[in-house]
């Protein structure tokens, strides 16, 4: 049994490159598919597991190695204990940055939050290709508190029914407390160890918290727990005695409607005069009362920019499955492109409606739906 033990460990320490790679892909398609919303409990119980994993194994690395000068071989070393702990913590990083990956771009306007997308998909990726850096206390930590960071972001605000700057500024405040009592509890295991790392661990933590105050607000991190799960500019919106919601868009053909997906400005017919209706259904979680606004945007040809044009300030009442479901109205279209943006009070960005306006003498045919 000893021998299939060590001839099992270390083909693990000879292909574990390639196997850590897949096992980290594995999780990120796993996530993909399994995880819903950011409001479940059970949801939060995996990331909080996930980062309560990560800093037992950071206690433990420290503890056993004290960051001793040969950490780093003891890393790459199947043998020893300490190359199965950064393993383990490799690990859980990688669960984590891809549970938020999934959670963040599942929410997320690309064109307005990709730096922050694209921090992520770093973050995930630098898990992976720099794995030796585990051995040093200061690379574990960074990465411990981006978790803490991404994580209060969204659930600070399901655990207090409320979303804004200051519920976010309390987030950030909620993981720096956190990060600081962790540290408290690290200096008891590895007091020189700690005293080495010191510089470098608070000028990456104070470094992650400026960037993602900095994109929050610049309005590119997403406003989780709020998604935007339908949406569409039509000719007319009404509410039906029963409470849905009836919508008249354009009658279109297949091809029509498969060219819609491929042009991000799908062309919307008007006559001179005639209201357009920007309809929307925002998903909050339950005991939220919010106020979204509609901002109505036509791009200036001449001055190379979109100027806002009207907004509309709408409630929206958490705990609906499909979505709170509202809409606002302009009469003011011209020619051109045009978005309606769906944003919190503080300017995130929720969801995009774009189409381009082309003004006829006739209105088109027009089509009945039912948003339920």
């Amino acid at each position: 049994m000893h021998t299939i033990l060590t001839r099992a460990r270390d083909w693990y320490g000879k292909f574990e490159r390639p196997i850590s790679s897949i096992s980290l892909f594995g999780g990120f398609v796993f996530n993909m598919f399994t995880l819903t919303r950011v409001d479940e409990f059970i949801e939060n119980f995996w990331v909080a597991i996930h980062i309560v994993v990560v800093g037992v194994c950071i206690v433990l690395i420290n503890r056993q190695e004290n960051q001793g000068v040969d950490a780093i071989a003891k890393a790459a070393d199947p043998a020893k204990l300490h190359f199965w702990m950064v393993n383990v913590m490799q690990f859980f990083f990688g669960g984590l940055i891809s549970t938020f990956i999934v959670f963040y771009a599942r929410e997320s306007v690309f064109s307005a939050a990709w730096p922050f997308f694209i921090l992520l998909i770093v973050a995930f990726i630098a898990n992976e290709k720099f794995k030796r850096h585990y051995a040093r206390i200061d690379f574990q930590i960074s990465f411990f508190f981006l978790s803490l960071m991404l994580f209060a972001i969204f659930a600070v605000p399901v655990a207090l029914h409320s979303i804004g700057p200051t519920v976010f500024l309390m987030s950030g405040g909620i993981a720096l407390l956190t990060l600081v009592l962790f540290i408290w509890i690290l200096k008891w295991c590895t007091k020189e160890g700690f005293k080495r790392g010191r510089a470098a661990l608070y000028t990456s933590v104070i470094g992650i918290y400026v960037v993602i105050n900095c994109l929050y607000f610049l309005h590119v991190i997403p406003p989780l727990p709020l998604s935007l799960h339908d949406s569409g500019i039509y000719h007319s919106v009404a509410k039906r005695s029963d409470g849905n919601y009836t919508v008249t868009a354009e009658s279109t053909t297949l091809k029509a409607r498969l060219l819609r997906y491929v042009n991000s400005y799908p062309t919307y017919h008007t006559k001179v005069g005639v209201p357009a209706y920007a309809y929307s259904a925002i998903f909050s979680p339950g005991k939220f009362s919010i106020t979204v606004k509609h901002v109505w945007k036509r791009y200036d040809e001449e001055a190379g920019r979109w100027r806002v044009m009207s907004e509309a300030s709408l409630p929206v009442l958490g705990g609906r499955e499909s979505g709170y479901r509202t809409y606002s109205v302009s009469e003011q279209l011209t020619d051109g492109k045009w978005r309606v943006d769906v944003t919190t009070e503080s300017g995130q960005l929720i969801g995009r409606m774009t189409f381009r306006v082309e003004t006829v003498e006739a209105t088109p045919p027009l089509t009945i739906e039912v948003k339920e």
